[in-house]
């Protein structure tokens, strides 16, 4: 098993990262009036989930890490929820959405893994 030297490492991080470019690729379908608005909470939001994934790794807290892994969550539940508008809307197609959405799920599953995980090695000892 390889160690774990750099938030780079973090399948998680990888797979956020991923996500943000099958995000951008998304994108470039939608109609140009869209830039201002949800294109860009879109794209605010996609790459606030490995950004805080990074932060959080490079703090000296087990908390703080617990924290910015958490708030990833709550920016990839936003974003799911703004794939789901922009499918109503017409402007992903259900293939696209599915891909989009088992990506969002797969880094779901892990941030909740991993702040469990955070979370118990906290709790004091009884």
């Amino acid at each position: 098993m390889k160690s774990i030297s750099s938030f780079r490492d973090l399948i998680v991080w990888q797979k956020s990262k991923e996500l943000v470019l099958l995000v951008y690729k998304s994108l470039k379908k939608f109609p140009p009036d869209e830039k201002f608005c949800l294109v860009n909470q879109i794209r605010k939001c996609s790459i606030s989930i490995p950004s805080n994934i990074a932060e959080g790794y490079g703090r000296n807290s087990t908390k703080d890490y617990i924290r910015f892994l958490q708030i990833s969550k709550g920016s990839l539940y936003e974003l799911e929820t703004q794939i789901e508008i922009a499918k109503e809307l017409g402007y992903i197609d259900d293939p696209e959405t599915i891909i989009l959405l088992k990506q969002s799920d797969e880094i779901d599953k892990i941030l909740f893994s991993i702040i469990k995980s955070l979370s118990n090695n906290l709790s004091p000892k009884n």
